[in-house]
């Protein structure tokens, strides 16, 4: 009977394992009444689904701890949502350790203290040894992990966003701790205090410590060889010129006089460093960046390499903007937007190839569309500006990819049916094509949407694009669109990655246009890596034109800036057969 209960309480977790699915997403009103019911847990059935990647649990304010059996019971999952809940104090159990996970999110919870036996999981060995994004942002910790490096050493991207730190862990900037941490977002808290010791961050692009109560910017903070992005806006300094400066000047003029140690005690040593000191200094970065293998260019021939030229926004006589509505926050809060123009995708199998490309990067860095979205659009067929925002399911029209006009709570209702039909006529569980995804929508009041100009929807996340703005063999100047519920970071990394295998296709395509029809694995044999050029003539100065990638900007309704893409930290890309013109 109790068996039964728990059945009729949760069908989302019979569902899941009758259809043997790999996400599952879990939000709404029922399932506050349902946690309460089980005591501020989830169901411990829930950790009998062995084959799951992807897991959120968001949005439900009676859930104050997960429960046991979590780390033993779902040994695949490769992302763990549990954002805007009632999580805290602590975590107990302990999360870890999740050998697989890729994306955490506790962001919007309760959270004071993560200590062992309570935290995130063990630090030997790692919890969460592929860990890659981590969001605590929104909670109440007063510290972080001691052992925080050592539990997810691989980690990408730390938000610690709105908490009460007061300081970070000696052992997060030891050398060699995160060697991989690229985005350190720790704004709006109660820092006092930045270690010189961050330059040890070789790999840091993007830092946020804005709103803070830092006195001083430690001058080692320019010896960090990527760091290009940083906000320090809303702290008192000591030095007033360097207070002013973060608060107008570019990034790069903050790190010059950094360097150059600048005023009142920001290089608390002085001049009596000399000029010993800072050729040391000098030598340091210029080791770091060939540990983090810039120095590869030098070996690589001119001619091979990728062009990708990037056109400022300033230089734009008519550049795309996305407007974001606020009600995208609930549902998929995060877009990243690029035009990229000569794309040719006319000549053999260009076409074909480009969209498996998409496909793979679907399966692969977007984990099967769970942790983002890639749209591709033919620009001539948009008419900006663009809005970004949330319908419900009866408003939200769209003509979808080989279909006419339906509305989404129609689409999703066909697709249901398909998907359902598919499994009679296969006699199989698993499903393919857009109804694998249906069930990211699960729970969703409003859905998102990317709207043009002419009111016309363009895209519907995570499902499907226009037909309207289809990609065709004509096409050679494209809209991307990089949608998240996970994080900013994870959009540009998947936009980085998207833009770089369409400069490789392109070049792969000018250089043999005679060749006709070619296999798809011949451009895909080795990642990274362009094929050598069997060109007709002239194909060497065609080959060496560059893609053009104009930034586009995503503002809030009030038209505040809310992210550019490319920034100076995107498009920063170790490849060394890729030359990045801004």
């Amino acid at each position: 009977m109790a068996v039964a209960a728990v059945s009729e309480a949760w069908p989302e977790l019979e569902l899941a394992e009758r259809e043997r699915r790999r996400e599952l997403l879990l939000t709404g009103p029922e399932l506050e009444q349902r946690v309460r019911a089980a005591g501020g847990r989830l169901p411990p059935r829930l950790f009998t689904l062995p084959l799951l990647h992807y897991l959120e649990v968001s949005g439900c304010g009676s859930l104050r701890e997960p429960g046991p059996g979590l780390a033993q019971g779902l040994p695949q999952l490769h992302s763990l949502v549990l954002r805007r809940n009632a999580l805290g104090p602590g975590l107990s159990p302990e999360l870890g350790p999740l050998p697989a996970l890729r994306v955490l999110d506790l962001s919007g919870n309760a959270l004071e203290a993560l200590p062992p036996g309570q935290g995130l999981g063990p630090a030997e060995p790692p919890g969460f040894p592929q860990l890659q994004s981590l969001n605590l942002s929104g909670n109440r910790l007063r510290e972080l992990p001691a052992d925080l490096a050592r539990c997810a050493p691989r980690l990408q991207t730390l938000n610690l966003t709105g908490n009460r730190l007061d300081a970070f862990p000696a052992a997060l900037f030891r050398p060699g701790a995160l060697p991989l941490l690229s985005e350190l977002a720790a704004a709006d808290n109660c820092l006092r205090e930045l270690s010189p010791e961050i330059a040890h961050l070789a790999s840091l692009k993007t830092l946020d410590l804005s709103n803070n109560q830092l006195s001083e910017i430690p001058a080692e903070l320019a010896d960090c060889p990527r760091l290009k992005d940083i906000n320090f806006r809303g702290n008192r300094l000591r030095d007033k010129r360097l207070e002013k400066m973060v608060s107008g000047c570019q990034t790069r003029s903050i790190l010059e006089y950094l360097r150059a140690g600048g005023r009142g005690g920001c290089r608390s040593r002085g001049k009596a460093e000399g000029p010993d000191r800072e050729e040391a200094r000098r030598k340091r970065r210029e080791r770091r960046k060939r540990e983090c293998g810039e120095g590869e260019e030098a070996w690589v021939d001119e001619a091979s390499r990728l062009l990708l030229r990037v056109l400022h926004v300033a230089e734009n006589p008519a550049p795309l903007t996305v407007r974001v509505s606020p009600g995208v926050g609930d549902v998929r809060p995060f877009i990243v937007g690029a035009v990229v123009r000569g794309m040719d995708l006319q000549p053999g199998n260009a076409l074909k190839r480009f969209l498996s490309s998409q496909t793979k990067l679907h399966e692969d860095l977007c984990e099967k569309r769970t942790v983002a979205t890639i749209a591709t659009h033919d620009l001539r067929a948009i008419r900006g500006p663009l809005l970004y925002a949330t319908r419900p399911p009866e408003d939200l029209r769209i003509v979808p990819l080989g279909r006419r006009e339906v509305k989404a709570k129609d689409l999703v209702r066909q697709l249901q049916l398909e998907a359902e039909e598919h499994r009679k006529q296969k006699k199989r569980q698993n499903v393919s094509g857009l109804h694998r995804y249906l069930h990211l929508l699960d729970g969703k009041e409003h859905y998102p949407c990317l709207v043009d100009a002419n009111g016309d929807v363009i895209s519907f996340p995570p499902i499907t694009n226009s037909e309207k703005t289809k990609i065709k063999k004509t096409t050679c100047d494209l809209f991307l669109e990089v949608t998240s519920a996970a994080s900013l970071q994870i959009c540009k990394d998947i936009m980085d990655a998207l833009i770089l295998k369409m400069a490789e296709i392109n070049k792969y395509t000018l250089e043999n246009k005679d060749e006709g029809s070619l296999s798809d694995h011949e451009v895909d044999a080795i990642p990274g890596q362009v094929p050598g050029p069997r060109a007709t003539p002239g194909a060497e100065q065609a080959g060496s034109a560059p893609l053009v990638v104009e930034q586009v900007r995503v503002v809030d309704e009030e038209g505040h800036l809310k992210v550019v893409y490319p920034s100076k930290t995107d498009l920063d890309l170790a490849a060394a057969h890729v030359t990045v013109l801004r």
